[in-house]
């Protein structure tokens, strides 16, 4: 009997001991646990989605900031018209430190007056933590107006057209005015004819006639906002006929036609066509006519062929212009 109460006492001893070595190893486990997670939590990189600044109607530059905690960090910024983003900038590095570092990245190929969210995220091997949603709105897309003359120089006497497009938010149904400034340019630029409204896609067209010498050309929008085209120079060419007349004398043809508007002592050349390029065949001045007309003439001597007359003009009211080609048998 005392043998056994003895057996039992040490049994009971190894129990308590046995139940504290447990109990200790698995308080060193908990404890380790918790620890382990407040280091993964503090190792977490620390954002901030910071504001946009430099907004275009295409562009905006968007800011933050980003604390590595001492782990290799990268960073994009994430942005769409919805909370759901999207789209995202390349992964840029943020480094390893342990101090906030202030960021920034350009989103570019956005809409115009379009409202856009965006906010930072950041990853390490803790893990990855994104910022607050921000947003901003891009602006409208700046007027701007182009122009052609149609065709460019227009033969003098003939009409043409002056061609645009008004480009940007707000180009449909604006008006717009034709300005002109004829040589030699001093008079200073006036409206001609009446204001014309841009179509659906911001297209205009002016008719022009009567353009006796060249001239600047312009279009202005009509209200705000204030917007001129480049200036266009609307060149007028000459008009040129050219005939051809048999003469008494074998190989010999009379050349000989007009200039419009007067253009006396400007040079004439004659030009036989050949494939590809032309061959200088003589030439001569222009003379008085009338007022409005001037003329020339000359006797040569030609082989059989297609002929054109090069009319040169050097007094900056015209330009140059060929004849019509005449075939001489």
């Amino acid at each position: 009997m005392h043998t056994y109460r003895h057996a039992a006492r040490r049994s009971s001893a190894l129990t308590r001991r046995a139940l504290l070595a447990l109990a200790l190893t698995l308080g060193a486990c908990a404890c380790a646990g918790i620890s382990g997670t407040a280091d993964a939590a503090a190792a977490a990189p620390g954002v901030s989605t910071g504001a946009s600044s430099n907004v275009t109607f295409s562009s905006a530059v968007v800011l933050g900031s980003v604390d590595p905690h001492a782990q290799p960090t990268t960073y994009v910024f994430q942005y769409g018209t919805t909370r759901n983003y999207g789209a995202q900038t390349p992964l840029a590095p943020a480094g390893s430190g342990d101090a906030s570092l202030k960021v920034s990245q350009t989103l570019t190929g956005l809409q115009p007056l379009t409202t856009y969210h965006y906010r930072i995220l950041a990853t390490s091997p803790a893990g990855a933590k994104a910022g607050a949603d921000r947003t901003f709105k891009t602006g409208s897309v700046p007027l701007s107006l182009a122009i052609a003359g149609v065709p460019n120089p227009v033969v003098f006497g003939s009409p043409f057209l002056v061609e645009g497009t008004l480009s940007g938010t707000g180009s449909a149904d604006h008006a717009v005015a034709l300005q002109a400034n004829p040589f030699p340019y001093l008079g200073g630029f006036q409206t001609v004819g009446n204001p014309e409204l841009t179509n659906a896609s911001g297209g205009f067209s002016f008719p022009y006639l009567g353009l006796l010498e060249n001239a600047q050309l312009r279009v202005l929008t009509i209200g705000k906002p204030e917007v001129s085209s480049p200036v266009l120079v609307e060149g007028v060419a000459v008009r040129v006929t050219l005939h051809a007349h048999a003469t008494s004398r074998r190989g010999f043809v009379r050349l000989y036609g007009t200039v419009a508007p007067a253009e006396v002592g400007a040079l004439v050349g004659f030009q036989l066509l050949t494939p590809g390029s032309s061959l200088n065949k003589g030439g001569t001045v222009v003379k008085g006519a009338t007022a409005s007309v001037s003329s020339f003439s000359r006797v040569v001597h030609v082989p059989r062929g297609l002929y054109r007359a090069l009319v040169k003009i050097s007094d900056g009211a015209h330009v140059s212009a060929y004849s019509a080609p005449v075939l001489i048998r």
